[in-house]
């Protein structure tokens, strides 16, 4: 009998990951381009608002939001490509300015100066590179009962920035709350409504941009632009390093900042773990220091570019969920081209100069959003037999307390100042604590686990009386 040839060896190689595909160029190009323009108006937004309430003038909004840029651009891609074992989750995830440091910032200009801030975010850039690893291991002290609190307080005191955009910062100017502002900023606000309302997946996202580009246009006719300075702007070109001078550390500004870092290292948890499950490819304690570790580098980039600490943007992550488009590289791209943006100029000009009430009315929008995004993450939280009714309460109460009077703490040394006049950083101190007190404790008290009612005893009768 002839015997059968032996069948040849396989040579087939492990299928890629889909997170690891490289996409053909030119599908690169677009998706990278798509992801770009849903988080450029958050991203830009950031500076645009701290300029205004620093009252810097519009060519160092400009400069801002270039440097912006470029540390969005550089975090995005390293956090997509990763650098060995030590930085970078290597997933899908774009990086942007986050509005917890807004408010901080907004302080500390006002009590020490650019410097400071600058000095600070490198301060605390190191801190989060200290405490990455840690952090990870330890983030169940940071469930959704402190991170609801916390992002549901960022939302509610950044409404009142917008509020002053759109009416104005002085309240004894003859247009101040000028009909016709108000009505511009309803209009938009409208508008991007209606735009969620009446369309669906890309352009449904580009509601806020879209606002933007038409409240301009409408606000050109209304005498509200003013285009002069970008036309002295170059066309290419980088801010110099350390551009308010060298960096400057008051104890106070360092630790707001460090505690600014600790939320936004409780933001980008929730929004990787949510990339690794969308991508099939769940993170490790590891992969999550890495990419906590890419949040600290941004404070360092930040502090020397001028530029922002950076978060991963969750309007990303409900992109990569919408189109299911798994591959980092396509993050990659996007960071490129936020990278090729910063060095544009002109462009930051132009976007620095876009009136206040249309910026205001976009803001109002997005900072309203981000409280929304806090009270549905509290969604998740226990509340039946448990205190954490109590901890939410005591936690935005305490954070409110300086937008509500923000005068209330002159009283007290400038270090108290900085840090419990920050709603941000006074309800982050509350809600981690009292949850420390209430949850991590002996004693504690356990949902499900409350004593049951029991059945009404029926009174022994009254003994007889002697004879």
């Amino acid at each position: 009998m002839s015997q059968a040839p032996d069948a040849p060896a396989s040579t087939d190689k492990p299928a890629r990951h889909p997170v690891d595909e490289i996409l053909p160029v030119g599908r690169l190009g677009l998706l990278g381009l798509q992801h770009v323009l849903v988080m450029y108006t958050g991203c830009v937004t950031v500076p645009l608002v701290f300029g205004a309430a620093a009252k810097l003038d519009t060519s160092t909004i400009g400069l801002l939001i270039n440097a912006d840029l470029l540390v969005a651009g550089l975090v995005t891609m390293l956090q997509a490509l990763g650098i060995g074992r030590i930085l970078g989750v290597r997933l899908p995830v774009v990086a942007g300015a986050t509005f917890t440091a807004v408010t901080p910032m907004i302080l500390i200009a006002g009590e020490y100066g650019m410097q400071a801030v600058y000095g600070s975010m490198i301060a605390a850039g190191v801190f989060g590179l200290l405490v990455c690893v840690p952090f990870a291991r330890a983030v169940r002290f940071f469930p959704p009962l402190v991170s609801g609190s916390v992002i549901t307080v960022i939302g509610l005191s950044l409404i009142g920035v917008a509020a002053g955009l759109i009416a104005g910062q002085d309240a004894t100017a003859k247009d101040y709350a000028a009909p016709s502002h108000l009505a511009l900023a309803g209009g938009i606000v409208l508008l991007i409504v209606l735009v969620n309302r009446f369309t669906r997946g890309f352009v449904a996202q580009l509601g806020v941009l879209l606002g933007l580009v038409v409240g301009t246009l409408v606000a050109v006719p209304m005498g509200l632009t003013d285009f002069s300075s970008a036309k002295g702007a170059d066309w290419f070109g980088l801010a110099a390093p350390f551009h308010f001078g060298a960096p400057h550390f008051p104890i106070a500004a360092v630790i707001s900042m460090c505690v600014v870092m600790l939320v936004t290292f409780t933001e980008s948890t929730a929004d990787m773990l949510a990339v690794g499950e969308m991508t099939g490819r769940p993170l490790s304690k590891a992969d999550l220091a890495r990419g906590l570790a890419g949040d600290s580098v941004s404070g360092i980039f930040a502090g020397v570019m001028n530029g922002f600490v950076d978060t991963v943007f969750a309007q990303n992550v409900g992109l990569v969920g919408m189109t299911k488009v798994r591959s980092r590289y396509v993050a990659a791209v996007a960071g490129g081209i936020l990278v090729v943006l910063a060095l544009i100029p002109k462009l930051g000009e132009i976007v620095a100069s876009l009136p206040g009430p249309v910026i205001g009315a976009a803001g109002l929008v997005m900072f309203a959003t981000v409280t929304a995004v806090g009270i549905n993450t509290l969604r998740k939280v226990e509340f039946e037999g448990t205190s954490n009714l109590l901890i939410v309460a005591v936690s935005i109460g305490i954070g409110m307390l300086p937008v509500a009077a923000p005068t209330i703490y002159h009283a007290f040394p400038t270090w108290v100042q900085i840090i419990g006049g920050s709603a941000i950083t006074s309800a982050t101190l509350a809600a981690f604590l009292l949850n420390l007190l209430f949850n991590h404790t002996p004693g504690r008290r356990k949902p499900g686990l409350e004593p049951e009612p029991g059945p009404a005893k029926t009174p022994a009768p009254d003994p007889a009386p002697a004879t």
